[in-house]
């Protein structure tokens, strides 16, 4: 299920990635998952897969925790001593390994409706159409007159666990959503990142990526001001 309550999208653990993608109220709301979900995988995955045994699978490579990360998700985790909550920034731990104890399911995945004004973007990089990400990146951004009021990074594969560019968000936030400015935040895109080495690409091929790749988001998340 996907539905609005008290100022917060609730999202079932079991929505599939395509009922994800064709959601109207997530395309209104929350389209940075609804641009992250139409790239996950082929139509059979997107078929398959949910939302919530992507988060608690834990993969950096994976395209979904990094948009949550970005989106500071709340997690409604269940197990034998009740509910509790779990924030998205302490939900990934590391690679494979989320929050959840070995007796505990997660229930639901709840995020702050975003306010008018803001626009998100989900940008992957990878070798073929249907790969796993060398490097994406998740933005949602408000820009208020020509100024930036908020903004929040998520990178996949820059670590072994999904992380937000704190350096671009601090540099970003409060300034004007001007080419400049943007050029100059991207570059902090890989700051406090540690980038895997594997056949894909060397960790300073991510980090040019990571910054490539945030700012080509910021020009089209803020390209109407």
């Amino acid at each position: 299920y996907v539905r609005e309550e008290d100022g917060h999208i609730a999202i079932g653990a079991l929505t599939s990635h395509h009922d994800i993608e064709f959601s109207d109220l997530l395309k209104q709301k929350l389209p940075l998952l609804t641009s992250a979900a139409s790239q996950i995988g082929d139509p059979q995955v997107r078929n398959r897969g949910t939302i919530g045994g992507a988060a608690a699978h834990a993969d950096p490579f994976g395209d979904f925790p990094a948009c949550l990360l970005a989106l500071d998700a709340e997690f409604k985790v269940i197990g034998p001593k009740g509910e509790r909550s779990v924030a998205a920034k302490d939900f990934f731990v590391d690679t494979f390994t989320s929050s959840l104890e070995a007796n505990e399911i997660l229930r639901e995945i709840r995020i702050a409706t975003p306010p008018p004004g803001s626009r998100a973007t989900y940008l992957k990089f990878s070798r073929r159409s249907q790969d796993w990400a060398i490097v994406a990146v998740a933005a949602q951004v408000r820009v208020t007159g020509h100024d930036v009021t908020q903004v929040a990074i998520g990178l996949t594969g820059m670590g072994s666990r999904p992380l937000r560019a704190s350096g671009v968000e601090q540099a970003l936030r409060g300034k004007g959503a001007h080419d400049d400015d943007i050029r100059q935040a991207a570059e902090r895109a890989a700051e406090g990142t540690d980038p895997p080495q594997d056949l894909n690409g060397s960790p300073d091929y991510r980090r040019h990526l990571a910054q490539v790749l945030t700012r080509r988001a910021l020009e089209q998340v803020t390209a109407h001001h």
